[in-house]
């Protein structure tokens, strides 16, 4: 509320709350963009990205390749953009599959409690022990390489963090009364937990899985970086940095332009999940007023 000069009370603006609905418009606006640019990028590639041409190699960048070549006379913009499609597509089944599992199996600790809770969260307790990146890196050693095992690797040690907030939320909304209603009239555990608390929990498990999409990417483009995630010659930004890394001082746009293409779109991702927290949480508005 704001008081005038002559003690007239006005309602508080709307311009804040405006200012971050359009910001969250505009991030969504990229997000698609950048979903479709990575579902079509077979066909607005300027060239062929598997096409070598050793008498084009480690060109700079120039009208007729805007980032260059790389040491095999491949586009690297056309690599970039079809590379989009493995690391973003995979890093959003990543996040899906460690979102939905982790999410199930918190809800079902926070709400039946006992003998499961304790050994699910024990399980939990040994995963997240580990730095995140050498568990996965053991994991992918012992599956191989690949994009699919890359994945399962990332999603074995992803899960924990989504169970423990699931199991949290699900006990702050245990004792609410609307759902010591539910049990009175008799509903099951599973219309209980996906009926009414899901939706209650959902908004804070959609902003923890938004942010945590560039983490999950930087991680993803890591194992492809050390050989343990997709194999050449498929395009993907992380194996693209590893294959230009011999070459940073002579060629750096073999390393740049991956890099670069892995800074917009981690930085995309985050800066719509903190204005989507900003948004749905009026809480966190007001700390940054404050």
């Amino acid at each position: 509320m704001k008081q005038t000069e002559k003690g007239v009370i006005l309602p508080a603006k709307k311009g804040k709350k405006n200012h971050i609905k359009g910001k969250l418009y505009f991030l969504i606006f990229l997000t698609l963009l950048l979903l479709l640019v990575a579902a079509f990028a077979k066909h607005i590639c300027p060239y062929d990205p598997y096409a070598q041409d050793l008498l084009q190699a480690q060109k700079p960048p120039s009208l007729a390749n805007i980032m260059g070549t790389d040491c095999y006379g491949r586009d690297m913009f056309s690599r970039v953009l079809v590379g989009s499609t493995t690391s973003i597509y995979a890093t959003l089944l990543l996040v899906c599959i460690v979102t939905v599992a982790g999410t199930v199996i918190g809800m079902i600790c926070g709400w039946i409690g006992g003998l499961a809770d304790t050994i699910l969260m024990r399980i939990s307790d040994l995963f997240l022990a580990f730095p995140s990146l050498v568990f996965a890196l053991a994991v992918a050693g012992v599956l191989g390489g690949g994009i699919q095992n890359a994945v399962i690797a990332l999603a074995v040690i992803g899960w924990p963090k989504y169970a423990r907030l699931a199991r949290g939320l699900t006990l702050t909304q245990k004792d609410m009364p609307y759902l010591m209603a539910v049990r009175l009239s008799g509903s099951g555990t599973c219309k209980i937990i996906f009926k009414h608390i899901l939706p209650n929990i959902f908004g804070s498990i959609l902003i923890t899985s938004v942010l945590d999409i560039g983490t999950m990417m930087m991680e993803l483009a890591g194992l492809s970086f050390l050989g343990l995630g997709v194999q050449p010659p498929m395009a993907e930004w992380g194996s693209m940095i590893n294959d230009g890394r011999s070459m940073l001082q002579i060629s750096p746009w073999m390393v740049l332009a991956p890099g670069l293409a892995i800074f917009i779109t981690v930085m995309i991702f985050n800066l719509l999940g903190d204005t989507l927290r900003d948004y749905m949480d009026p809480k966190q508005r007001n700390k940054k007023k404050g």
